[in-house]
């Protein structure tokens, strides 16, 4: 059964002097357990696609379901913070926390108590396979690769089975980048993760259970 569906969605970015349809009327699904990308050349609206779902913006026509419910009806600063998990390119980590306290600070904020949410924060830091040596490492005292699985581990930290990708590995080197994508595979297979990647990344996109590709603000294919 889907957690995510996307049904009919049409958007649009209005200024004074123009209108412009970036999506129009895109339809998919997607089930937990399964690694998506979504592909497409730049302006074909896969970004948008994204911070849609993710609830960051809300469609002009159509619905995003999510378990059933539209996300207009959700409270959106609640489902960003519970079930829809963000990873971006430029990795988004806190400068003046180091690695364990970026991946505690979500949990703080939902409640949990300083040491129970370091201590959880501690393991799935060891979770996206980072040494012990990186907890107490600010930012920009890590590699790329090691900033993307901290901000990985962050993102899980919520306790969402959605977790959305925005070019993860693009400012990464190769051999990084195959880590990152062994991790999001890992997610979705043997934890049980929805997990949808945007990406140019043509490796990514060979190993996706799903591709979707889209075009002009439409999706054109789906294998």
């Amino acid at each position: 059964m889907a957690v995510l569906n996307v049904c009919d969605v049409v958007f649009r970015y209005e200024s004074k002097y123009q209108t412009t349809e970036v999506l129009k009327g895109v339809s998919c699904d997607f089930e937990e357990g399964r690694f998506y990308a979504i592909v497409g050349k730049s302006g074909s609206g896969k970004s948008t696609l994204l911070s849609l779902m993710a609830g960051l913006l809300l469609p002009a026509e159509g619905q995003i379901l999510y378990n059933g419910t539209p996300t207009s009806s959700l409270d959106l600063n609640r489902y960003r913070r519970e079930n829809a998990a963000v990873v971006y390119q430029s990795f988004r980590l806190l400068p003046l926390l180091t690695a364990e306290e970026n991946v505690a600070y979500p949990m703080e904020l939902r409640g949990v108590r300083g040491k129970e949410a370091r201590k959880r924060a501690d393991a799935l830091i060891r979770k996206v396979g980072l040494p012990d040596d990186v907890l107490h490492r600010f930012p920009d005292m890590l590699s790329g690769g090691e900033q993307q699985r901290v901000a990985i581990a962050r993102a899980i930290s919520m306790d969402s089975k959605l977790l959305f990708a925005d070019e993860p590995t693009g400012n990464l080197d190769t051999e990084s980048g195959n880590v990152i994508i062994d991790l999001l595979l890992s997610l979705a297979h043997n934890d049980g993760y929805c997990v949808i990647v945007v990406t140019h990344d043509l490796e990514i996109a060979a190993k996706a259970d799903c591709v979707l590709r889209m075009r002009d603000g439409m999706l054109v294919e789906e294998n």
